[in-house]
């Protein structure tokens, strides 16, 4: 039975609306936290210029083998293991990555791994796009984003809704500039960098 996340439903196209867009011209995507696999099936199905590499921690691989099994689409890939604080990602390299609803559920740590995962395997000029809630100016911009935090931080008090401009700081870091901060549904954003 393949898993289903109602809010990968609801985000979709909105997501999907930006990344035609910013990804019209890449070959490569890699998904980092492709989680139930929903993303990778329906993203991959409506840009098939593009190779989508799904990846997770080992115990989600068998939901998004399941959607892919039921999809069948020649540019996804099969699932990859990925664990951000690993120094050693088997991924190969990209010209764009994509990764929704992560940076706020892992740690600092892995919210660092992350970019720093990404210089390693990036092509010189690469896309990455990040979908979540994002605070702004060390302010949450909504108050059921301050209700999810705090539910976030009560289940881990590692995670939590990031600020736009330390993961700005990051990305800057690895050579990337901020190219768009497109608002999303239910106080969502999608950031894209390129460099």
């Amino acid at each position: 039975m393949k898993p289903f996340s109602e809010a990968c439903e609801r985000n979709r196209v909105p997501i999907l609306t930006v990344l035609a867009r910013v990804f019209a011209d890449r070959r490569r995507v890699l998904e980092i936290g492709s989680g139930t696999g929903q993303h990778a099936v329906s993203f991959g199905a409506a840009l098939p210029h593009l190779a989508w590499q799904p990846s997770d921690l080992p115990h989600c691989h068998a939901g998004i083998r399941a959607w892919l099994d039921a999809t069948r689409l020649p540019n996804v890939l099969p699932p990859v293991a990925l664990d951000l604080h690993d120094p050693v990602w088997d991924v190969g390299r990209f010209d764009a990555f994509f990764s929704a609803n992560v940076v706020h559920i892992v740690d600092w740590v892995g919210v660092e791994a992350l970019f720093e995962g990404i210089a390693r395997h990036r092509e010189a000029d690469c896309r990455v796009a990040l979908y979540g809630p994002f605070n702004y100016g060390g302010r949450f911009t909504s108050e059921s984003n301050a209700a999810f935090d705090a539910w976030l931080r009560r289940k881990d008090a590692a995670s939590g809704i990031r600020d736009r401009d330390a993961i700005d700081a990051l990305a800057r870091r690895i050579g990337l500039r901020l190219l768009e901060d497109n608002p999303m549904p239910a106080n969502n954003r999608l950031l894209v960098w390129g460099g």
